[in-house]
C-alpha cells in the first residue's frame, strides 16, 4: 500500500444509475428526392435534419410529392407539424435513375428558360441553332445558368446575337427508382449500405434509436412493406421500432375491400400500423403516412418523448380524403370503424374536424394480446425495452455479484416508477428471480430480469346508459 500522511477523499460510483431515455418517435423516412436541386446532394446516406434548410441543402425541394417523397416529408415535419429532426435517406440516384432530354429555347431580352423539372445542370450543354455564330456556347462566358423557384433552369445569355438555342442534358426520372431501390441491401464489393438497410448506420452514427420507419409512395408495395416491418423489428439486432405503411389507393377504391387487400397481401405485422387512403390539402396531395408519423412524433412530444398516448382523434393537416389518383372519396364514422375493426387506420372529418381515427396495428384482429394490438401498447413495449438496452449496456461484463445486481434493480426500479408517477404507465416492477437464474445460467455469466408492466389502454370506447327513471315523476306532488 502506498505511504500516505495527511487527510484524503475518495469517491464511491453512485449507487443508482441516471437512466437516458430512447428516442420514441424518431422518423426514418427512405425516398426520392430533386438532388439537382440540392447544394450538398445525398445519396444512399442516413442525414439527420432538423429544419427545412438543412433538408434543402442536402436534398432539394420540390412541390412534386407524387415524384419526390423526401420532399412531401420536408414539407410535412418542418412546415405542418413543426417537429424535428428526421432521418432522410434518398435513393435516387442519377447515376441510374435518369433519362436523356432535349429542347429548343428562343431567346427574348438575353433571356429564356428550359420549362422541364429534374435537370442535371452539370449535364447541361447549349449550342446556338442552325445559321448563328458561337457553336457551342461556354458557360459563364456567353451564358448564365441557374435554377428558379419552380425548379426550372433560367439562362441569361449575354451576347444579344443569339435568339434560339438547343439545349441538352440529362434530367432526373423517379419513375426509374424500383421497390428493390427502397429496400436496398449491402454491396458485395464495397460494402456499404442502400435503402433500408441504412437503417442500421443511424443509432452508430447519431446515437438516437429510430421510433418510426416509413416509405411513403412504396410502402403499398407488399415487397417494400415486408422488409420495413422486419427492419423495425430488429435495428442493429437489438432495438425495435414501428413501420406506418400505406394501403394501396391506386387500385382499392372502395373502403370494404380494403381489409381483404391488408389480408392478402400481409400487412398483419404487431409491428406495422397500416393506414388508408391519402390526404389532401391546400392542393397538395399527402401520403397518410408521411402525416400520421409526423402527429405521432408531436403527440410524443407533448408527453415528454414518452409514446404512451394513442394519436387516434389527433388533428392531421388537411381538407379532405383521396385515392392515389386525386379522386375525392368521403368516409363516415360508421365507414371507418369498419376499418378499424380490421386493424387499418383512416382520417375522420367528425366532432373537432379532420383527426385520425384508429388505434390498432396490423395484427388486429386476429391477435388481440393489448401489447401487439394497441400502437401505443406496442410502442411502449418497444420505448421501454430500448431504453433497459440502452441503460444496461455499460453494466454488460462487470462482475455478477450484489452490486451489479442491485445496481440494476434500483435504477430501472426508481425509473419505473418515475413513469408511473407520470402517468406513462399504470404500474410496473422489475425482479430478479431465483427460478429465471439457475447455477448453470448464473455460471455462464447470464443474469435475466423479468420487467412487469402495464400501459395505458386507449380509452376507445365510451358508452352511456340511459335509463328513463319514473321515480322523478313524484317531483309533481312533492
Amino acid at each position: 500500500m502506498a505511504f500516505k500522511h495527511g487527510a484524503h477523499a475518495s469517491e464511491e460510483a453512485t449507487a443508482v444509475s441516471a437512466v437516458v431515455e430512447a428516442t420514441a418517435g424518431l422518423i426514418v423516412i427512405v425516398g426520392t428526392a430533386p438532388i439537382n436541386l440540392a447544394k450538398e446532394p445525398s445519396i444512399n446516406e442516413a442525414k439527420l435534419v432538423f429544419n427545412q434548410g438543412e433538408a434543402v441543402k442536402l436534398f432539394g425541394f420540390s412541390n412534386d410529392f407524387r415524384k419526390y417523397t423526401i420532399s412531401e416529408m420536408t414539407d410535412s415535419a418542418f412546415n405542418l407539424f413543426e417537429i424535428a429532426p428526421v432521418v432522410m435517406i434518398n435513393v435516387l440516384d442519377p447515376e441510374k435513375h435518369s433519362i436523356d432530354g432535349n429542347t429548343k429555347v428562343t431567346v427574348l431580352k438575353n433571356k429564356t428558360k428550359i420549362e422541364e423539372e429534374g435537370i442535371l445542370l452539370e449535364s447541361l450543354e447549349i449550342t446556338a441553332a442552325s445559321g448563328e455564330a458561337s457553336n457551342p456556347l461556354v458557360k459563364d462566358t456567353d451564358y448564365l445558368v441557374k435554377f428558379n423557384s419552380d425548379g426550372f433552369v433560367d439562362i441569361t445569355v449575354l451576347d444579344d446575337k443569339y435568339k434560339e438555342l438547343n439545349c441538352t442534358y440529362k434530367k432526373l426520372d423517379p419513375t426509374k427508382v424500383t421497390p428493390g431501390d427502397i429496400i436496398g441491401g449491402i454491396d458485395i464489393e464495397s460494402g456499404s449500405s442502400t435503402g433500408l438497410e441504412l437503417v442500421n448506420e443511424v443509432f452508430p452514427k447519431y446515437r438516437l434509436v429510430p421510433g418510426q420507419i416509413i416509405a411513403p409512395g412504396f410502402s403499398d408495395n407488399p415487397a417494400v412493406n415486408a422488409v420495413l416491418k422486419t427492419k423495425a423489428q430488429n435495428i442493429n439486432k437489438y432495438f425495435k421500432a414501428v413501420s406506418l405503411s400505406d394501403l394501396d389507393s391506386k387500385q382499392i377504391v372502395d373502403y370494404s375491400k380494403v381489409p381483404e387487400w391488408k389480408e392478402k397481401n400481409n400487412y398483419t405485422s404487431a409491428f406495422d400500423f397500416p393506414l388508408w387512403p391519402e390526404i389532401t390539402l391546400a392542393g397538395k396531395q399527402y401520403r397518410m403516412s408521411t402525416q400520421a408519423a409526423c402527429l405521432i412524433a408531436s403527440v410524443d412530444a407533448t408527453n415528454g418523448d414518452i409514446p404512451f398516448e394513442s394519436p387516434s382523434n389527433k388533428a392531421l393537416q388537411m381538407t379532405g380524403t383521396v385515392l392515389a389518383d386525386g379522386r375525392e372519396i368521403s368516409l363516415g364514422p360508421d365507414q371507418a370503424e369498419y376499418l378499424n375493426s380490421q386493424g387499418i387506420t383512416t382520417a375522420l372529418n367528425w366532432i373537432g374536424g379532420w383527426k385520425l381515427w384508429g388505434n390498432h396495428t396490423g395484427c388486429f384482429p386476429a391477435n388481440t394480446d393489448v401489447k401487439d394490438s394497441f400502437l401505443a401498447n406496442r410502442r411502449m413495449h418497444n420505448f421501454i425495452g430500448n431504453t433497459l438496452i440502452l441503460n444496461s449496456w455499460s453494466k454488460v461484463d462487470n462482475p455478477t455479484n450484489d452490486r451489479q445486481i442491485d445496481n440494476i434493480l434500483d435504477t430501472f426500479g426508481i425509473y419505473l416508477n418515475g413513469l408511473e408517477a407520470s402517468g406513462a404507465i399504470i404500474g410496473g416492477r422489475i425482479e430478479f428471480l431465483q427460478a429465471d437464474n439457475p447455477e448453470t445460467s448464473l455460471l455462464a455469466g447470464k443474469t435475466k430480469f423479468r420487467v412487469y408492466l402495464a400501459t395505458p389502454v386507449p380509452n376507445e370506447e365510451i358508452e352511456f346508459v340511459l335509463e328513463y327513471d319514473v321515480n322523478y315523476l313524484k317531483s309533481f306532488f312533492e
